[in-house]
């Protein structure tokens, strides 16, 4: 399926006279330029009827698939009986709460607000108003959100790996000075950051699965030290999960590592593209927000909207009863093999990582353990093989390093479909001629 330029280009030239760059958030500009219109299960089209299996999921907060059916109901249910209210709460927000309590392990307490960015943002506001202290640690690769004290030092040049690389203009140098950026999965240099600075460190942030980054596994002795050096140094352990939480688990991957954070955050998989996101945390950390007539201000007109309540309600139930995680898990692991079949028979200079419903293709052999080893990873050849897959019909975002994903709604015949693609991409990448 080769792209050519039609009404898409054409409305996307009308987007930029009104939008700078004809989209509303930075990662959304793609060369060709397309415009959507339909959405469906495990397939996206575009306004020239281009279909394509959808593997980007709109950053990963499709776990069921577009539009289900189920929980697009539940919607229309509750914007049948309630709007925007703005004082108060509702029933559907107390039962969405008490289902993050009962599954969240760290969650003895919620709030809800609208995006990740805002919970990761009042997360590490907490964590410095109890901790009286100024500093935050956060690794190299790992995204936050948009908010000056953390955006910085994701998708890193090599020349800055290791020292300050902000992520947009406009940031602070007086914010950002005050966080610390490390390698992921290296406890002992964790450990000398938090001596050396001590009394300074408010709390220590990460993505417990770097998934910005594509899917890099964290070691679990890793995790642990995390914990116990919080402990000994009274920092705050914060988990990020906005990606991992619910794509992975109900509990969020806390629940899977056995490792309990004192605050985490969750957005995307929680509502299945609604948005909805969610603070939670222990009682006594939680308890210091003015909404408990603490001291540390925590609003937002939008916060437990009745929509995205109702589609979180939605999603968690599913995803409890519907035998869900089982079966994208199931479905990972089959990509991520025959995948890895087909690099072999290609004789392709890559690999396959994977988690769970997360896949992605390294142009590289491994180790990866953190960010710079993925400086190795051939760029060009890694964008050069996720524009063929769209010229295919696969919807995988031609970006390097980004990762892909499988929802409930992806069949064994998109699976298929797919990696015949991959292979026949693989082989012309091999002989030359892409």
């Amino acid at each position: 399926m080769q792209i050519q330029p039609a009404t898409s280009a054409l409305l996307a030239e009308e987007a930029a006279r009104y939008t700078p760059g004809g989209v509303h958030s930075s990662t959304r500009g793609l060369n060709p330029r397309l415009v959507w219109k339909d959405a469906r299960g495990s397939v996206i089209t575009d306004v020239d009827g281009r279909e394509f299996i959808d593997y980007h999921a709109a950053f990963g907060p499709i776990i069921l698939g577009h539009r289900d059916a189920f929980v697009d109901a539940r919607v229309v249910e509750s914007i049948q009986s309630l709007d925007l209210l703005g004082v108060g709460t509702t029933e559907e927000e107390v039962r969405l709460s008490r289902k993050l309590v009962q599954h969240i392990p760290c969650a003895e307490k919620v709030l809800l607000c609208v995006t990740g960015s805002e919970a990761t943002f009042h997360a590490i506001r907490l964590a410095r108003a109890v901790t009286g202290r100024k500093k935050l640690i956060k690794f190299q690769g790992c995204y936050h959100g948009w908010h000056d004290y953390l955006c910085m030092n994701v998708i890193s040049p090599k020349a800055k790996v290791g020292s300050y690389d902000p992520s947009s203009a406009g940031i602070l140098d007086e914010a950002a000075g005050e966080t610390i950026v490390l390698d992921f999965n290296d406890l002992d240099q964790v450990e000398r950051a938090v001596t050396g600075a001590r009394n300074q460190v408010a709390g220590i942030i990460l993505e417990p699965i770097p998934h910005n980054i594509g899917c890099v596994m964290p070691k679990l002795e890793f995790l642990r030290g995390l914990r116990e050096l919080c402990d000994l140094y009274g920092v705050v352990l914060i988990f990020d999960e906005v990606i991992t939480g619910f794509r992975h688990g109900v509990g969020g991957f806390q629940s899977s590592c056995g490792v309990t954070p004192d605050l985490a955050t969750f957005a995307k998989s929680m509502a299945n593209g609604y948005p909805c996101a969610a603070l939670c945390g222990k009682a006594a950390l939680m308890d210091r927000f003015q909404t408990n007539r603490g001291d540390v201000f925590f609003a937002g007109t939008y916060n437990g909207h009745p929509t995205g309540v109702a589609a979180a309600l939605a999603t968690i139930e599913k995803l409890e009863n519907g035998g869900i995680h089982e079966d994208v898990f199931e479905k990972g692991a089959y990509m991520a093999r025959e995948l890895s079949a087909i690099i072999e028979r290609c004789g392709a200079d890559a690999h396959v990582a994977q988690y769970g419903s997360v896949f992605v293709l390294y142009f590289m052999q491994p180790p990866v353990q953190n960010y710079s080893d993925l400086l190795r990873n051939d760029t060009a050849r890694d964008v050069t093989f996720r524009r063929a897959m769209m010229d295919r019909g696969i919807f995988c975002l031609p970006l390097p390093l980004k990762r892909n994903h499988i929802s409930a709604a992806h069949s064994r015949e998109d699976l298929n479909r797919t990696l015949q693609a991959a292979e026949d991409v693989l082989r012309k990448m091999a002989g030359g001629s892409l």
